[in-house]
């Protein structure tokens, strides 16, 4: 292609004969994308960009079966069109061209001494290309470096995560380049790998979605999406995180081997996305987001809902306008092949009642009918939710989707409740229904009424009945949500939402039963006895820095996407529990759901810092990990080993000096005190070489003397400061003399979390006056350390 410049002149020198020039059938007729290099003041970079971004989706969504005539107009006829539209919206705020300026101001030079690319340039991509570039780098690193012994190497691998961002300027990227989605929001399909969460798919492929939105409320946080009418609407993602998480049995002897795969059982991994409706562009409305458009007061195809129609106010002509409005009109008409509208559909009769969702239970699997009864039953994916009746069932002469409520769709004094049974293809509603919306449930070619009245539940006479009726959604109902439902009644606008805990409320009450969120701040992935994963132990806090141990039981369930380090949660009709120890924790209950409310980024994700508490304060108290500031009674034990895996775990010397399976271990066990209480310590790997105060070069040394014994233990013998073992011992005499003068009575600052699972054989292995000592003044608090440091003395 020849690009010129202003400052360029062009002489015709000769026609070519009518007729003679085939036009492209992949190209309107009216030149779209000549003309925009020329009517919207274009610079070169981006009439190629505009020009690569009409390729990249022809490829991406023009199916490569032919359509079924006369359907629609086939795909590529309008595919310049988004390219146009596409292009209008992300080079707004770039600027334009000020092309008097060029051709009278500016000195004359070549266009290509001008033309430079710009890294931040986004690039679109297609579904299939984005997940075969992710799960064929997935496995590329692992672990961080460092010396970690063989069980912390297979738990740390049994799952792990890889997060990218879409953006290279916010975080770690696929490509150097911002990336950009374009595809058709779909609720999940029966092949879809995770089942509670949306679909982006486009020609080539579909990947699952953790979507969330912001709310309407003055905070302006976020909640997860509610909106049907995304459903079916051709977006663009300007901003989004690719996440893949992977699950890996392995039995590596240390962190050296972990290029070997013969070391690896079975290995697995999921790939979804995870962004905000906040970061779309609607390019192709589907009738229903068209509809909740015009009721917001924003334009079709605008990528902001919040504002109103601004287009035609600043100063465009009315032809512009005309044209516009034609080519939104013939671009939602040729999308809708692949975005499957609604809008050429024939009038059908259906009924339809307005429900609010007070509560929703969780996928799981459960006995259904599958089929008919003639088949018999099995497992199917399925859920429950309840809903307050808000108005008579009505029908329809076609369906009314998410128009306006109608006076006859509501009855104030109803107060009727139903429990509405999802299962099989209809569960697939779970991503969209959330407690304290309301929608229209629709069931299609149908004037009978009596299809939507739920069943009542049979019981004795004088018995009364504490159930909802019931009512199975059938595969072929539609769900929609009414966003501005201004008939109901002003107590039912108003009602306040369903009691929802934070974590420091769910520690100090005493309900069975809770409903709570925080934030994830770490997520540990359960095995069973055969290696494979079971369940997920998520640590979730609040502001205040609480934290809260919750168990998810998943061998009944499919596997939830988005439970993530920085992530918020809503977990709803969990289990509160109390362990022996007297520690509390929440495990999912059969009618428990996790919903992702915010998203969060975990590589910039800090924990909350631990409350600072004095140790007496601490012992009565419900808080689980801790700050405290003391100083160091007296050592109890200490313990230095090798250890190699090739022998059949721990050993008491070390297989070869050159051996790459060997890993270190250090622990200890103190006494400290803060003038309030005393506490008996636990300490392992790094902390103790700050409890005992020795530099890097010190620490080095020691572990190269220990290497050669292989393991060695030092009983300082508590306040009695006895000594057993070889007094000629030069290793064991310097460790004795270490942990008795160096390091009793220093000042340490440690963040601690109680220990609540010491064995009795544990307590046996002390001395009479030591176990007198812990029943009498440490039973109440016994600590693990995770970080110490080092006070200077004043």
């Amino acid at each position: 292609m020849l690009c010129c410049c202003l400052g360029s002149s062009l002489r015709v020198s000769a026609f070519s004969r009518v007729g003679g020039a085939s036009r492209k059938p992949s190209c309107p007729g009216d030149g779209v994308l000549p003309r925009l290099l020329l009517q919207s003041n274009r610079g070169v970079d981006q009439y190629l960009w505009t020009c690569n971004l009409a390729s990249q989706l022809a490829h991406s969504l023009v199916p490569t079966e032919p359509p079924r005539p006369p359907l629609h107009p086939p795909l590529p006829h309008c595919v310049c069109l988004l390219s146009w539209k596409l292009s209008e919206t992300l080079w707004t705020q770039r600027g334009q061209r000020d092309i008097y300026s060029e051709m009278l101001d500016w000195p004359h030079c070549c266009p290509l001494d001008q033309y430079q690319v710009d890294p931040f340039v986004p690039q679109l991509l297609s579904v299939s290309d984005l997940l075969q570039s992710l799960r064929s780098s997935c496995w590329s690193s692992l672990l961080p470096p460092g010396v970690l012994s063989s069980s912390q190497v297979n738990s740390a691998l049994s799952w792990s995560c890889r997060m990218l961002t879409s953006d290279p300027r916010t975080g770690d990227s696929l490509r150097p380049r911002p990336l950009l989605l374009v595809g058709v929001l779909q609720l999940p399909s029966e092949r879809s790998e995770f089942t509670q969460s949306l679909e982006l798919r486009d020609a080539t492929a579909a990947v699952s979605c953790v979507v969330t939105e912001t709310t309407e409320q003055d905070d302006g946080g976020q909640r997860s999406a509610f909106n049907t009418a995304w459903i079916g609407s051709l977006v663009c993602v300007r901003s989004f995180t690719m996440v893949t998480e992977r699950f890996l049995q392995s039995e590596f002897p240390s962190c050296r081997h972990l290029d070997q795969n013969g070391f690896i059982s079975n290995r697995t991994s999921r790939v979804y996305l995870q962004f905000s409706l906040d970061h779309l562009i609607i390019l192709s409305p589907s009738v229903t987001m068209a509809t909740h458009l015009r009721m917001r007061g924003a334009e079709p195809g605008s990528d902001d809902l919040h504002r109103n129609k601004r287009e035609e106010e600043e100063g465009d002509d009315e032809g512009s306008c005309l044209k516009k409005r034609r080519c939104d009109e013939e671009l939602s008409s040729s999308v809708a092949m692949v975005t499957a509208h609604e809008g050429g559909e024939p009038p059908r009769p259906c009924i339809s009642m307005v429900i609010r969702v007070e509560s929703k239970g969780g996928v799981a699997w459960r006995n259904a009918v599958i089929g008919g009864s003639d088949e018999g039953a099995g497992l199917q994916l399925g859920f429950s939710a309840t809903a307050l009746l808000i108005g008579p069932v009505v029908s329809w002469a076609r369906d009314p989707k998410n128009q306006p409520m109608m006076e006859k769709e509501a009855e104030p004094e109803r107060e009727e409740k139903v429990l509405l049974q999802f299962s099989g293809v209809s569960s697939r509603w779970f991503p969209l229904l959330q407690p304290g919306s309301v929608y229209r449930l629709t069931a299609p070619n149908t004037q009978d009424s009596s299809v939507l009245i739920g069943c009542s539940v049979a019981g004795q006479k004088g018995v009364e009945l504490h159930a909802d009726s019931s009512l199975q959604v059938r595969p072929d109902w539609r769900i929609h949500t009414l966003t501005r439902p201004l008939l109901l009644p002003h107590t039912w606008t108003q009602a306040p939402p369903p009691s929802v805990l934070s974590v420091s409320q769910v520690l100090d009450c005493r309900s069975e039963v809770v409903t709570f969120q925080g934030r994830v701040t770490e997520r540990v992935s359960l095995m069973d006895r055969r290696g494979g994963a079971s369940g997920v132990r998520l640590t979730v806090c609040d502001q205040s820095g609480r934290s809260l141990c919750v168990y998810l039981d998943l061998s009944h369930a499919p596997y939830p996407p988005g439970l993530l380090p920085g992530n918020q949660v809503l977990l709803s009709g969990f289990l509160r529990k109390i362990s022996r120890s007297g520690a509390v924790y929440c495990s999912l209950s059969p009618v428990g759901c996790v919903t992702v409310t915010s998203l969060g980024d975990s590589s910039r994700l800090a924990p909350p810092p631990a409350p600072s508490m004095h140790l007496a304060h601490w012992a009565s108290s419900k808080t689980v990990e801790a700050q405290v500031k003391g100083h160091v009674v007296c050592v109890l034990h200490l313990q230095l080993q090798w250890s190699c895996c090739h022998q059949g775990g721990q050993n008491t010397q070390v297989c070869s000096s050159h051996c790459g399976s060997a890993a270190f271990r250090a622990t200890a066990r103190l006494v400290m005190d803060d003038g309030t209480a005393e506490a008996h310590v636990w300490l392992s790997g790094q902390p103790v070489q700050a409890a005992l105060g020795l530099a890097d070069s010190q620490w080095a040394g020691l572990q190269r003397v220990v290497r050669v014994r292989g393991h060695v233990q030092v009983f300082p013998g508590g306040r009695s400061l006895r000594t057993d073992g070889d007094t000629e011992d030069v290793l064991l005499h310097f460790l004795l003399s270490l942990c008795s003068g160096d390091v009793i009575g220093q000042q340490v600052t440690l963040t601690c979390r109680k220990w609540t699972n010491q064995s009795s054989a544990e307590v046996r292995r002390f001395s009479r006056g030591d176990r007198d000592f812990l029943t009498r003044r440490l039973r109440p608090l016994q600590l693990t350390c995770s970080h110490l440091e080092l006070q200077e003395e004043s």
